[in-house]
């Protein structure tokens, strides 16, 4: 097969490197349609791109053929699990190594459900943010007051990452901050005494899937929720993973949570740092972890303010109320 995408006039690339490819249907389908996906990393990076028999040469300078080789490899293992490289795939690859591409404005409009063509649109600046936040890396912090649809929008972009195949599975996660001897108390086996804990979890996703999806889902195990404490020991691949609440998580829980995350996965951490119900003045590992991991590159700070509460009017006066009329500052780091 002849080269598929035009050399870039350059008299001596810094490095080259190859790619060695599989079949020709592998090749098609990572060239794109029409080659558009090659293109876009070639035009993005500046290098050169060439096709010889089943292997891709690319030449350039060090950084970006680097980078051009993570993002070919990662594009390749899509294939290789879906037999397929939808072009959503693509771009939220490219939107990791900090590649704009045409589906970038077109994505920050809504939240697709596939659920009788339900969108979820974001109702202020601050939650557009974080939506964009969410679908261009693969961490996300998100503090924010009652009301500010941090939970609802999680799981909203969690709903459309499983209806859209890019992810196999859903864990939505809580603290059980009563855990323990006051549990003891309640009827019922452990799950049925972390229930009350979970179930906000459980009235978001009723919202956007009906009863009979919902515990499909749970049935089949494409979606589980469950307690902080149960995650320990696990790893999750493929998988849309929310903490919720993360305020009453502790430092040595977020770490644990956190180091849970597999290959081609999302962790969502959501939380309000003003109802820290902990006990013994233990610190947040919500807060912690906001601090420590600012400025690693592919997590993502936010945090929404009084301005984002969607809920009834009443709502956002109560929270200025209790703040003394001073909102958080918004932190929109994308990472």
């Amino acid at each position: 097969m002849n080269s598929r995408v035009a050399q870039t006039n350059r008299p001596e690339p810094m490095t080259e490197a190859t790619i060695a490819l599989e079949s020709q249907d592998q090749i098609r389908t990572l060239f794109g349609p029409r080659d558009e996906y090659l293109r876009l990393v070639q035009d993005s990076l500046g290098i050169d791109v060439v096709l010889r028999g089943d292997k891709l040469r690319l030449a350039g300078d060090d950084e970006p053929v680097t980078r051009a080789m993570q993002i070919l490899d990662e594009m390749c293992e899509i294939i290789h699990r879906k037999r397929d490289l939808p072009q959503q795939d693509v771009y939220d690859v490219l939107s990791r190594y900090g590649i704009d591409h045409p589906g970038r404005q077109k994505k920050t409009a809504g939240i697709e459900l596939h659920e009788r063509s339900r969108t979820i649109t974001p109702k202020s600046e601050g939650q557009a943010d974080y939506i964009r936040a969410i679908r261009d890396q693969d961490v996300v912090f998100c503090a924010g007051p009652a009301g500010s649809g941090k939970t609802y929008l999680a799981v909203a972009m969690a709903i459309n990452a499983l209806r859209t195949e890019r992810v196999r599975r859903l864990v939505l996660v809580r603290p059980a901050v009563e855990a323990g001897e006051k549990l003891g108390f309640l009827p019922g086996d452990m799950l049925a005494k972390v229930n009350p804990y979970l179930r906000p979890l459980m009235d978001a996703l009723n919202e956007m899937l009906t009863f009979e999806q919902v515990q499909r889902y749970i049935d089949n195990g494409v979606i589980e929720i469950v307690p902080l404490a149960f995650m320990r020991g696990r790893t999750l691949n493929d998988t849309f993973i929310i903490l919720d609440e993360a305020q009453n998580a502790t430092t040595t829980q977020m770490k644990m949570f956190l180091t849970r995350m597999g290959t081609n996965s999302k962790i969502v951490v959501t939380g309000d740092a003003t109802q820290v119900d902990l006990e013994n003045h233990a610190k947040s590992g919500l807060s912690d972890a906001m601090h420590r991991l600012r400025n690693v590159n592919g997590v993502a700070i936010m945090s929404l303010s009084g301005e984002d509460i969607v809920r009834h009017p009443l709502v956002r006066d109560i929270v200025n109320a209790y703040e003394g009329d001073s909102s958080p500052t918004l932190i929109r780091n994308k990472g």
